[in-house]
């Protein structure tokens, strides 16, 4: 029965607004353009991008109003969320760049947005199977270009950056824009089609197909930052298989344990940075990476605290990013380390709000994969790792799919050890012993 004053096509778009479907389709959209954003902009430009976005928030909005007296708002958002974003809005007041600084909050604003809508309405196991099928499909899509472009016609697709390298196996890029990001996504595809197919949430043979896909096109970036990053990732996989059989009793002194290790290791790989780097560096990509983390180290000092104003995805035209580009003689879209960029960006109280937010995330998200039995509760914090791992080697996570996996980890995380819940939920906890 209508509500009293409501006509039946109100109803029926309300209806559709809440329908689990909608948020379904939604989810996949989201993601789906935010992986895709690279391809989205060199075939239809950047005020296309900008609208297909556009179109999803106000969806997504409206879909939130006719949902708002269904959903538990407690503990929500993380306020390590809220605050972060809140000082990259207020440095919109001191940017010599007003107008790049309103663009880049507008985005990070949007994707975030949309991130806490998926977190939202949806369970963490529908985004993880969101996700894989997405993932299924552009990672297939890129494959095909690459097939086409370097054995099929034997010539680059140079409109979407593919060079046809893979008659020589790579490197690729397929349709991300980089074979860095190629290879992150490869990452993050790895971790979600492994969980598929030990959660049975899709076919032995799906599962088997997609870790094949995801194994090549990882191979085929030829990149050494993901190939560290890929380490580090099975070694975390296999200190949560080793905490999820360990009887809880037991359970803290082995994540004690393994907090020490990994900060032993983290000071050695401090002491034996030189070494490391040496190790990895590809012909001169670290000298580029290195000259322009120099610099952008001396440019803090000139605004330490409050940074140089937040812009996301770094402009040529202005200062101190066109200053960057002629250092490095390269042109620069981020700092190629999250870190530094916040801190140039935003300055030491942007950075330390960062790494709060980067921190908390990890520690919840962590300790949900080791305590609850479901399977789905290591996605997040595998993909948490992915994002703190490649953040010394690039800026991803703080711009398009990167901060939308952060962000939706984060609240889901949140959601699970959330302070504020635990409060509304017992407010009277304090008292029952008096």
């Amino acid at each position: 029965m209508n509500p009293r004053g409501s006509s039946p096509t109100i109803t029926a778009v309300r209806h559709s607004l809440e329908s689990p479907q909608l948020a379904s389709v939604l989810t996949q959209l989201a993601l789906g353009v935010a992986f895709s954003a690279s391809l989205l902009r060199d075939l239809i430009g950047l005020p296309g991008l900008r609208g297909a976005v556009f179109a999803l928030v106000v969806i997504a909005a409206l879909s939130l109003v006719a949902r708002r007296r269904t959903l538990g708002w407690h503990g929500l958002l993380p306020l390590s969320i809220l605050i972060f974003v809140a000082w990259c809005a207020l440095s919109i007041a001191w940017s010599g760049y007003t107008v790049l600084s309103l663009v880049g909050v507008g985005a990070q604003l949007t994707w975030a947005f949309l991130a806490i809508y998926i977190a939202l309405v949806r369970d963490t196991i529908q985004i993880l199977r969101a996700t894989g099928n997405v993932l299924r499909v552009l990672l297939g899509v890129s494959l095909g270009l690459e097939v086409l472009s370097g054995l099929l016609l034997d010539m680059p697709f140079r409109f979407l950056g593919i060079e046809g390298n893979i008659a020589s196996l790579g490197p690729i890029q397929g349709i991300f824009g980089s074979r860095n990001a190629l290879g992150l996504i490869a990452l993050v595809a790895a971790v979600t089609f492994s969980i598929e197919l030990r959660s049975r949430s899709v076919t032995r043979n799906v599962g088997i197909a997609s870790l094949v896909l995801t194994g090549v096109m990882l191979l085929l970036t030829r990149s050494p930052v993901i190939v560290v990053v890929a380490l580090f990732v099975a070694i975390a996989a296999l200190a949560l298989y080793w905490l999820r059989r360990t009887r809880v009793e037991i359970r803290w002194r082995l994540q004690l344990g393994l907090a020490g290790a990994t900060v032993v290791v983290g000071v050695i790989a401090l002491v034996a940075r030189s070494r490391i780097l040496a190790l990895l560096n590809a012909g001169s990509e670290f000298e580029v990476r290195y000259t322009l983390w120099r610099e952008m180290w001396r440019l803090t000092g000139l605004h330490p605290l409050e940074g140089w104003g937040w812009v996301g995805t770094w402009p040529q035209s202005v200062t101190p990013y066109g200053w960057l580009d002629f250092v490095t003689k390269h042109n620069q879209t981020s700092g190629l380390n999250a870190f530094i960029d916040v801190y140039l960006q935003v300055g030491l109280v942007g950075f330390i709000l960062f790494l709060a937010l980067v921190t908390l995330a990890f520690v919840r998200s962590w300790l949900l994969a080791s305590n609850k039995r479901p399977l789905v509760y290591v996605w997040p914090a595998l993909i948490v790792v992915i994002l703190l791992v490649i953040s010394t080697a690039e800026s991803t996570v703080l711009t398009g799919f990167g901060w939308m996996l952060l962000v939706v980890c984060a609240v889901k995380a949140a959601q699970g050890m959330s302070w504020r819940t635990a409060l509304a939920r017992h407010p009277h906890q304090n008292h029952d012993h008096d």
